[in-house]
């Protein structure tokens, strides 16, 4: 049960209009709508348990913003100055490693499968983002969004001035053709490659016969 609250309300005009704004307004942050509305409802006669059910809060929660805005008014809803250490980044060097990490490398030339939270602090270096900024921060921001770029390969882009050429003879086989010729009904093309964990190696030993059960 939250603790009954001593702080009665009244609103006078100009302070109920601007509390109805700031709910109506679409762009306020969430923190922001709840605290004008736990005010309204106290306005209005509601408990603080009942104001607390009715937004999704901890009763704690109403009677610290009902406090506030009886001994302090408007003004009492807004954030406290935070002590402490500054913020060393803003918003958009954050967004900016963010676009990193939802890029290909091959956008932007590196020549990778796929991004590291260490290879997007290279990138942010060299692309003059920030002048430092640590691995594990990086991961942190990406973490918060749920950002795994590592965990999805991209192909590594060719760099082979001759690609084209020799890529073509293996997509004119793909389409049974050889030199310009098409190759007959008797003719095949066998492709072979190495298969995760086995490798093509002879034999070394004879086969054994399967026993009774295996």
């Amino acid at each position: 049960m939250g603790r009954p609250s001593p702080f009665l309300i009244e609103l006078v005009e100009a302070e109920r209009t601007e509390l109805e704004r700031r709910v109506r307004t679409h762009t306020a942050e969430q923190r922001r709508v709840v605290r004008a509305r736990i005010v309204l409802m106290a306005a209005d006669g509601h408990e603080n348990v009942a104001i607390a059910e009715l937004l999704g809060v901890a009763p704690n929660t109403v009677y610290k913003w009902r406090k506030r805005f009886f001994e302090e008014g408007l003004d009492g809803l807004a954030d406290r100055p935070r002590s402490g250490r500054p913020k060393l980044f803003t918003a958009q060097v954050r967004a900016g490693v963010k676009a990193i990490a939802c890029e290909l490398p091959a956008a932007r030339g590196a020549p990778l499968s796929r991004f590291s939270a260490s290879e997007i602090v290279h990138e942010a270096l060299a692309s003059g983002l920030v002048d430092h900024i640590s691995t594990s921060t990086v991961a942190r921001w990406l973490a918060a969004d749920a950002l795994r770029p590592w965990r999805f390969r991209s192909w590594i882009f060719p760099r082979d001035p001759r690609f084209a050429d020799k890529a073509s003879v293996v997509l004119d086989l793909y389409d049974r053709l050889f030199e310009g010729r098409r190759l007959r009904p008797n003719e095949f093309v066998i492709s072979a490659d190495e298969k995760t964990s086995i490798q093509a190696r002879c034999s070394c030993h004879p086969g054994v016969a399967p026993g009774a059960g295996r």
